[in-house]
């Protein structure tokens, strides 16, 4: 039961947060189930891919405090039924909690390697909130 993420159903995941106050990545659970999550950025010299947020149904969490720093960030999700939200940005995971430096070799430095989804944020924005959501059911 994989969610690929395609550019159509992408936009309909993303929303901007409208909290002037606020600067974080957050990420909501708008899906019927438990979701566990991850999120990878480049600080500016290495990617760095950190894990895991357990967020509850109808719950935020914030995964990143503070002002956004870069234009493109990547999560992958993974609900409590097996259903994936991914794409194909490959970062290094590991089953347990986890921060890992760079995206290369994943499996040579005993990691595993799962693909992410883009989130483009935007040059100038403060704030962002990925809003998950179970897959529209087929008609």
């Amino acid at each position: 039961m994989a969610r690929t993420i395609g550019i159509g159903a992408l936009a309909a995941l993303l929303m901007l947060a409208a909290a002037p106050a606020r600067a974080d990545f957050r990420i909501c659970n708008n899906s019927s189930a438990r979701v566990s999550v991850a999120i990878a950025y480049t600080n500016g010299s290495h990617w760095v891919s950190e894990g895991w947020w357990n967020i509850k149904t109808d719950h935020c969490e914030t995964l990143l405090r503070g002002s956004l720093a870069a234009e493109y960030y990547y999560t992958y999700a993974m609900d409590e039924r097996g259903g994936e939200w991914k794409g194909k940005a490959f970062m290094c995971t590991r089953d347990r909690e986890f921060r890992i430096e760079g995206r290369e070799n994943c499996f040579l430095r005993g990691y595993d390697r799962t693909g992410f989804f883009e989130v483009d944020t935007g040059k100038d924005a403060r704030n962002w909130t990925v809003q998950l959501t179970d897959p529209n059911p087929a008609h």
